[in-house]
């Protein structure tokens, strides 16, 4: 009801516009009514054109504002607004050497009283202008009516990739990123709308630290079983610092494997720093055949490790491996033990 009389009253309204519209000084009435042109000069003919130029460029402008304001009325009236989307968080739920499983975060408002299906996402994610990965994500979904929904975008970084591409790009350093978001939605009445997102941030390139055992101090030994610690020396070669929560490892003497060992206390390795840990073991020497003779002669043996270290990064958390093969390490005892940096003066 309400539309229909305002589109009787925008008629009418029309109407007077048009009748406004034409001048009657074109035309001029006699006594002996016949119409009769008035001659004007050139200035005058001039005038006239630009007032009839003025008077239509006017007439077309309030036609179109009035068309404007009835499209407007009509999305008040029915409730139909435009869906509004933002990046909310950006997520790292995996990182390893290999690759970076990233999850962006866009909370989408539908205030419509209709629900508005999302018909694509574009997605880039870029560094320095350079693409690492791109793609697109078919039927993402429904926005419900007056509601809003957090999607999920799921996108992969392979580090492989990039290093191939982008020779600059080095293990162990920080990138920055930006990531575009292109949301397609279908509204009625409005049609199809893309809405634009992107937010920046950081992403490392991680690098597997260097593992050394440097020494075994041991506090009981005794050919069936022996108590000691193992010095372990770790690298940390990444750009950002590592919090070290558990080894997962296994070691050899020769080629006899002692096990593995807990990390009783946590650890910081700085960036581009050394972190020495100390981790207690119990083995039994008897079995280590000529391997022990040398490590009894202060000859030492050779050992080999292998493993995963457990870390906190400012990125999150991030499980790399550590291996060591051909190392050579000694068995010493307590007493003879000295600060790390002097083991080498004790080599036969």
């Amino acid at each position: 009801m309400w539309l229909t009389s305002s589109l009787s009253l925008s008629l009418s309204w029309i109407s007077d516009l048009i009748s406004q519209s034409i001048d009657p000084k074109f035309f001029m009435s006699t006594s002996d009514d016949k119409v009769e042109v008035v001659e004007r000069g050139t200035k005058d003919d001039k005038d006239k054109k630009d007032d009839k130029e003025e008077g239509k460029g006017g007439f077309i402008e309030k036609v179109k504002d009035f068309i404007h304001d009835v499209g407007e009325k009509i999305e008040e009236a029915i409730g139909f607004g435009k869906p509004t989307a933002d990046v909310t968080a950006i997520h790292l739920p995996l990182i390893n050497l290999h690759k970076a499983d990233i999850v962006v975060d866009v909370l989408v408002k539908n205030p419509n009283p209709v629900p508005i299906p999302l018909i694509d996402i574009n997605y880039l994610v870029e560094s320095d202008g350079r693409k690492l990965v791109s793609g697109l994500i078919p039927d993402a979904g429904t926005i419900s009516a007056h509601g809003e929904q957090t999607v999920k975008i799921p996108l992969t970084l392979i580090y492989d990739d990039i290093k191939q591409t982008y020779a600059d790009i080095k293990p162990g350093s920080i990138i920055p990123y930006r990531v575009k978001v292109d949301l397609i939605v279908d509204v009625p009445i409005l049609g199809r709308l893309t809405l634009p997102l992107e937010k920046t941030g950081e992403i490392p390139i991680p690098y597997k630290p260097d593992i050394d055992l440097e020494k075994i101090n041991f506090e009981r030994f005794s050919f069936e079983e022996t108590i000691a610690n193992l010095h372990l020396k770790l690298e940390n070669k990444n750009d950002f610092d590592l919090g070290l929560n558990a080894l997962d490892y296994e070691v050899w003497l020769g080629d006899v494997s002692i096990g593995g060992a807990e990390l009783t206390k946590s650890a910081k390795i700085e960036k581009s720093g050394i972190s020495y840990i100390d981790i207690p073991i119990t083995f039994r020497p008897k079995d280590f055949g000529s391997a022990l003779w040398d490590m009894i002669r202060g000859r030492g043996t050779g050992y080999t490790m292998k493993g995963n270290i457990d870390v906190d990064t400012p990125f999150g958390k991030m499980k790399l491996p550590i291996s060591k093969e051909g190392g050579t390490t000694r068995l010493k005892k307590k007493k003879e033990d000295r600060d790390y940096d002097d083991d080498d003066d004790d080599e036969d």
